[in-house]
């Protein structure tokens, strides 16, 4: 590599040398099932029961890098069919671990609160077990004798299977096209370019095409992806059945102790409080110029420089953003976007969008699709806020304490979003223009993160209940309830874009992680509470946001954000956002007018 010439691409032997160390660490696993297995039935002896803990620790270590590394070098080329099958490999060997431990939980649960702690408090050295020992009391209830939990585990290749399948359709088997534009040009659309490729564009009709490029996919497909996804809530319903859980909602969240009242009333406030949304739309609409105005017109921008950013101006803005904030905070940013550990370009068969991935004690890995816009550049800074996270919790937790929940995940990404915006509306030398464009990045921000997450948390809600009820799902009762909803939080009639109303098969996290897409709304409502109390010089607001990331997963997660000043329990934290929208949107009517 030429000097001064940045790596781009992801330095996998950090994890392993070579494929012959990853593959002599797959097959070093392979032995502790069985040794695992021989503990059925001692775990009420103390001196097996730590034991067991301590072996469970070593195979969880081994496994998380191995697991990494497949996992990380699959997402590289979802075509690489020699990747693919690594990563098989993986959740086989991870299958059978299930199987080989699932007495472990009833043969627990046998031996007694009382008495598991008692173990516990003789030996420290299995002491950060104590919280996962209390978690798995709480599902007391929903965990089966040791039996039926064998029997169950037999089927948790199954749990995998849509997600599988939805990447090979979504992925490995789409095509991306060429499409010729109003100009005669020829453009390759792609997932990584497709909304930048509409905010460049000033041709409705190109829009259009640009749109149908991507979406046409998924009502060609639209009877398989609807198969797919209720193969994915069947496997749900049967989970609900089997442990006795009172809805497909609640089971996704018992596990981590959070109310279904919590998703409810982000769901109710977001679904009627959104009179700012829809105002938006219809500003977007009369300022733009438009005779129509469609879902894809949300990439427009309201102002327009044709100002790039690098990668390089990227990391520099972020890290100019964080200026104030204490030198670890600092430093920690700067290690998390250490060459080696971000893969910043798009590529042929690589996964699309983007993330930050951890394992206990490892460093973190970005991925990116980098394509020099303003929205790479805050992405830049939301995938580093996750890295950074997980830097604080291997810094103050034990290995299985690290692994901080989905529910919490998200604030320390858009905190550090709050700080890049804000760093950035306060340059003195911004343009009228620049201010609006930041302005629209603020309660697009908003919009996408929690009224749109809100939305599909909605959707999924809404399909839940079909579910329960053993109405049929099909394509036209998925894309019916996606047409209701779009018309309920944003005012508008997306049947007449033809293909938008299959989006719900265009969000992966719909397939892959059920009921995970509202706590990016959740996540949005306290980071921006946390933000504001920081910014407002509240005593000790930003070591209380440090101690919330530190926490990493010792806590269950509306603990943690509580004792961070944040209550999601109360519909005012949602209302606190719905007010912050009312504000930008009046301030941008002002400047648009001030604009004409």
């Amino acid at each position: 590599m030429k000097e001064g010439v940045l790596n781009m691409k992801w330095n996998l032997k950090y994890l392993f040398e070579n494929e012959e160390q990853f593959n002599a660490s797959l097959n070093d696993l392979n032995q502790y099932p069985e040794q695992l297995s021989s503990y059925q039935g001692k775990l009420k002896n103390e001196k097996d029961f730590v034991e067991y803990l301590l072996l469970s620790d070593k195979v969880d270590e081994i496994l998380c890098r191995v697991f990494q590394y497949a996992h990380l070098k699959s997402d590289l080329n979802k075509k690489d069919v020699e990747a693919a099958t690594t990563f098989q490999k993986v959740y086989f060997f991870f299958n059978r671990l299930i199987q080989a431990t699932s007495f472990e939980s009833p043969e627990i649960l046998a031996i007694g609160y009382e008495k598991v702690m008692e173990f516990i408090d003789h030996h420290p050295e299995v002491n950060s077990h104590r919280f996962s020992m209390e978690k798995l009391f709480h599902m007391n209830e929903h965990v089966l004798d040791a039996s039926k939990e064998q029997i169950l585990s037999y089927y948790s290749s199954c749990s995998e299977t849509g997600s599988d399948l939805y990447d090979a359709l979504a992925m490995a088997d789409c095509k991306a096209k060429t499409i010729r534009l109003s100009s005669g040009q020829k453009v390759l659309v792609t997932q990584g370019n497709w909304r930048s490729l509409i905010a460049d564009s000033t041709s409705a009709n190109d829009r259009k095409k640009i749109f149908r490029a991507i979406f046409d996919y998924y009502e060609e497909n639209k009877n398989t992806f609807a198969k797919i996804y209720q193969f994915t809530y069947q496997m749900d319903l049967a989970n609900v059945k089997s442990r006795k859980f009172d809805s497909i909602l609640q089971s996704h969240l018992f596990k981590n102790n959070i109310p279904t009242s919590v998703y409810e009333t982000l769901v109710d406030v977001a679904s009627k409080e959104n009179k700012s949304l829809k105002k938006y739309i219809q500003l977007r609409k009369k300022y733009l110029h438009l005779p129509s105005y469609y879902s894809y017109d949300r990439f427009l921008p309201l102002a327009h420089s044709d100002k790039k950013y690098s990668y390089e101006e990227a990391q520099n803005l972020f890290y100019s953003s964080i200026i104030s904030c204490p030198k670890d905070f600092q430093e920690k940013a700067h290690e998390v976007l250490k060459e080696g550990f971000v893969d910043v370009y798009e590529s042929d068969g690589k996964r699309s969008g983007a993330y930050s991935s951890s394992q206990p004690n490892l460093h973190p890995y970005i991925l990116l699709n980098y394509s020099n816009t303003l929205d790479d550049v805050f992405t830049v800074a939301h995938e580093a806020g996750h890295s950074i996270h997980s830097l604080y919790a291997q810094e103050a937790q034990p290995a299985n304490l690290q692994g901080y929940t989905i529910f919490v995940a998200e604030i320390a990404s858009t905190f550090n979003e709050h700080m890049l915006l804000d760093y950035l509306m306060s340059s003195s030398s911004l343009t009228h223009d620049e201010k609006i464009m930041l302005l629209q990045k603020e309660i697009d921000e908003i919009t996408s993160t929690f009224y749109r997450q809100t939305l599909f948390a909605h959707y999924e809600l809404e399909v839940s209940h079909l579910i329960e009820k053993e109405q049929p799902i099909n394509h036209e009762v998925l894309s019916n309830i996606m047409i209701k909803l779009y018309k309920q939080y944003y005012g508008m009639n997306i049947q007449k874009e033809k293909v938008k109303q299959y989006v719900w098969a265009y969000i992966p996290h719909l397939f892959h992680t059920p009921f995970y897409v509202y706590q990016y709304a959740t996540s949005f409502a306290a980071s921006f509470a946390l933000y504001e109390n920081v910014k407002q010089g509240k005593e000790h607001a930003f070591e209380k946001y440090i101690n919330l990331l530190k926490s990493g997963g010792s806590q269950y997660p509306i603990d943690q954000t509580k004792e961070a000043g944040i209550d999601l329990t109360s519909k005012e934290t949602f209302m606190a956002v719905v007010r912050r929208m009312d504000e930008l949107v009046n301030e941008l009517e002002k400047m648009l007018g001030a604009k004409q």
